[in-house]
């Protein structure tokens, strides 16, 4: 049984779905008795607001195992809309002005400052690159 759940406010629900037109929602409240999304098909358009901590999960699953599903349900040709809280510092990044470009870097294997041996077990990395005003024009040697 889910510990906590957190409802999507029914203002930006009806917002997302006016824009998407959601067919199903494989985190749905209150769960039905021995559903669980990532034993069954899903809809072509997906509204998804997990739950926000692991310890809410049935099952044992958590987001990386719904995040999968996700992957997998988009190979199939179904679409999903994933809401899903994170650190300030995160949203400031994406919302930057300008342009930002946001890559995947794997598990970056950092190398200890003193023995410059690599991390054992290496976090997921994320890099951002926040790109300035720059013209197509190019610069002019002054003579």
């Amino acid at each position: 049984m889910v510990k906590k759940y957190w409802l999507t406010p029914p203002g930006l629900y009806q917002e997302l779905d006016r824009e998407f037109h959601f067919d199903f929602d494989p985190c749905p409240y209150p769960l039905p008795k021995n559903f669980n999304c990532l034993d069954v098909a899903w809809g072509k358009m997906n509204y998804i607001n997990p739950p926000f901590r692991k310890d809410d999960w049935q099952h044992g699953a958590g987001h990386t195992a719904l995040i999968r599903k996700a992957i997998e349900e988009q190979k199939k040709g179904n679409s999903s809309v994933i809401i899903y809280n994170t650190m300030s510092h995160f949203r400031l990044l994406v919302e930057a002005s300008g342009s930002t470009e946001v890559r995947s870097m794997g598990r970056v294997r950092w190398l200890d400052i003193n023995t410059k041996e690599p991390w054992k077990s290496p976090s997921n990395t994320i890099l951002f690159v926040l790109k300035g005003n720059v013209s197509n024009k190019a610069v002019q040697p002054r003579l």
